[in-house]
């Protein structure tokens, strides 16, 4: 599948430090540890609707640690994966009246536009489920011969055994994780399946809907083994991070590290499982079904710069819950007009202290807030004429941001 176009990074002066990020697996901020190349999977999209600020929120925070390592001298294996089979692309298809295959390509051309407006690096690898259907299935077959999958009439599941470890990802008790696997497309009623807790590998051929012939018989994907066949054929286990919305810690990365360690017998598959927070309306989070979603390509087409967009969205710790607010988009067009102005100007102060100081807050755990802030007073500075004048500043603030931050000024 064909990803987009890739941004030009500019080089900043100097080394880069090293990325500290929060891991969902063990609570705590820790030191990213790559080597030369930095490897990084990150769930994509289930094509059924457009981008909305809640998808644009989480690329971007997995933007950022590409270009942190970038920064700190790695080269970066990037692999994203597009869902385009799975029930809600055929829902959604079945409700409007289209052709599934035709919904897909256009949602998923439309993801590509934003991400280019939005000036997020591609993936190396950007790998649809339809074009990995042998290889999953493949996976189905070896986690059957390994008896870490059985049948259930048509279809086929895997064992929470079967990885030795299950849990340890999202950390929830078993309680709370049967909740959420029945609200996030799970089957814990299910009769005949040996745990709750099994995931759906291959689902058998159903009349009506689209399958595949395969080695484990006709059908298609579950969800979850998807990501773990993708990542793992093209970046190998051990990857420096697993990335994704707060909604995919469980089951989602629980179940496709799971399927990961079960087919390798190593572990674990990530050494950093990150996850992004939620963007909220009046209070609610952004979904389909409360229809209250705003999109990227509706404000792109009522005009507003992507970089405003892009601001408001870094305007707030990666992991937290957020609300996209009235005032939040103003707040950010004023700051860009602002950082626009500053950076146009002949001279201004130092900027080398500011780009150690947005390298410092970015590394500890991509704290915007504190890089924004950085260049919010060096802008002030230079429109009050204080602290030196420069003519160096304003061209290595522009790249800083640039690099750093993804907006181009």
């Amino acid at each position: 599948m064909q990803s987009w176009s890739a941004p030009e990074v500019p080089t900043l002066p100097g080394v880069g430090r090293p990325l500290r990020l929060y891991d969902t697996a063990t609570d705590q901020v820790r030191a990213t540890t790559p080597g030369d190349t930095a490897r990084i999977y990150v769930c994509g999209i289930t094509p059924y609707d457009a981008t909305h600020l809640g998808h644009a929120a989480t690329y971007l925070a997995f933007d950022l640690v590409q270009r942190m390592w970038l920064d700190a001298g790695h080269q970066v294996h990037y692999v994203q994966n597009v869902t385009d089979i799975d029930d809600p692309l055929l829902d959604r298809a079945e409700a409007t009246g289209q052709d599934w295959v035709e919904l897909a390509q256009r949602e998923t051309e439309l993801f590509r536009q934003d991400m280019t407006a939005l000036r997020v690096l591609p993936p190396r690898d950007y790998v649809g489920v339809v074009e990995s259907i042998d290889e999953i299935a493949d996976g189905v077959a070896k986690l059957l011969a390994d008896s870490k999958a059985y049948r259930l009439e048509e279809d086929i599941y895997a064992t929470v055994e079967g990885s030795g470890k299950f849990g340890y990802e999202s950390r929830y008790t078993e309680s709370e994780m049967l909740a959420l696997f029945a609200e996030r497309g799970g089957d814990p009623d299910r009769p005949g399946k040996r745990d709750p807790l099994d995931a759906l590998l291959w689902r058998g051929r159903r009349d009506g809907e689209p399958s595949w012939e395969s080695v484990v018989g006709p059908g298609r994907p579950g969800w979850h083994i998807e990501c773990s066949v993708i990542a793992r054929s093209r970046l190998g286990m051990q990857i420096d991070v697993q990335g994704g919305g707060s909604d995919l810690r469980f089951p989602h990365h629980e179940h496709s590290a799971a399927h990961a360690e079960a087919l390798t017998g190593q572990w674990p598959f990530a050494k950093h499982y990150a996850h992004a927070g939620m963007i909220a309306l009046d209070g609610e989070k952004m979904s389909k079904s409360r229809g209250n979603l705003v999109f990227v390509s509706k404000l792109r087409a009522a005009r507003v710069d992507p970089m405003a967009i892009r601001l408001a969205l870094l305007d707030g710790h990666y992991r937290a819950d957020r609300e996209w607010t009235g005032g939040r988009l103003p707040a950010a067009e004023r700051r860009l007009e602002n950082w626009r102005t500053a950076v146009t100007a002949d001279a201004g102060p130092p900027a080398e202290p500011v780009l150690e100081l947005v390298r410092q807050r970015l590394t500890d755990d991509l704290d915007t807030e504190g890089a924004i802030a950085a260049v919010d007073d060096w802008a002030a500075d230079s429109a009050a004429g204080r602290g030196g004048a420069d003519p160096a500043a304003p061209a290595l603030i522009r790249d800083t941001v640039d690099a750093l931050l993804g907006i181009e000024l």
